[in-house]
Parts: structure tokens; sequence; C-alpha cells
């Protein structure tokens, strides 16, 4: 089990967005909250602007109750987002799904003959 102190910066998966803040998973056993007052110095008026579900988030621990692993966070004054930079990105070939259609149905013949032969033997 992970103990968080205050003013570390953690990485967590947004997982969900009320009017008032934004529920974080940090671990199998940590959860966190965002509240509305630290995402931004300036009025938030929607927070889905900031963050979505299912995003992953850097925030730091603003405060921490061990007993119901649970953290504040606070996103404000530093760059929240993960950027995915080396990320290598997918490229569509000309053939696109035809050689799985080409071999699929040699799978599906080896699969019944390998069947057939069971049945036989039993």
């Amino acid at each position: 089990m992970k103990k968080y102190k205050n003013g570390e910066i953690v990485t967590g998966c947004v997982t969900g967005i009320e009017k008032y803040g934004i529920f974080v998973s940090l671990d199998d056993y940590y959860s966190g909250l965002i509240h509305i007052s630290e995402i931004s110095d300036n009025f938030v008026r929607n927070i889905g602007d900031y963050v979505k579900i299912g995003e992953t988030i850097k925030a730091r621990v603003i405060d921490e109750n061990p007993e119901e692993h649970h953290v504040k966070l606070s996103i404000k004054n530093f760059n929240y987002r993960i950027t995915k930079k080396n990320t290598p990105k997918i490229v569509e070939t000309s053939t696109g799904f035809s050689t799985l259609k080409e071999a699929l149905n040699i799978w599906v013949a080896e699969k019944t003959q390998a069947l057939e032969e069971n049945k036989i033997k039993k």
C-alpha cells in the first residue's frame, strides 16, 4: 500500500466529474478528489473543459487521509496534462483487413478439421 506525501506530484486516471470536482484513481488502494477550487485560479464554469473521464493526468497532493485511502489533489498552477510525444501513429496500410479476410477461411477450415478428427478419435 502506497502512502502519498503533501506536495508530491502523482499520476492518476480521471474516473468521474461532478459539479464540485474531479475524481481520480491513483492506484489499487488510493483515490483522490480535485475540488473545483483546486482546478484553476480563474472561475471554473465547466469542469469538463479541463479534463475528460478516462484521461490520465498529473496532480499535486495537498492532503492525505491514509485511513480512508483518499487524498486531496490540486491541478492549480502547473501543467497537469500528460502529453504523448513519442507515441508512434498507427498508419493504415493499403491492404487493410484483406490479409485477415484471406486467412480467415484457412483458419476456419483448419479448426473444423481438427474438431472432426477429435470426434472420430472418441
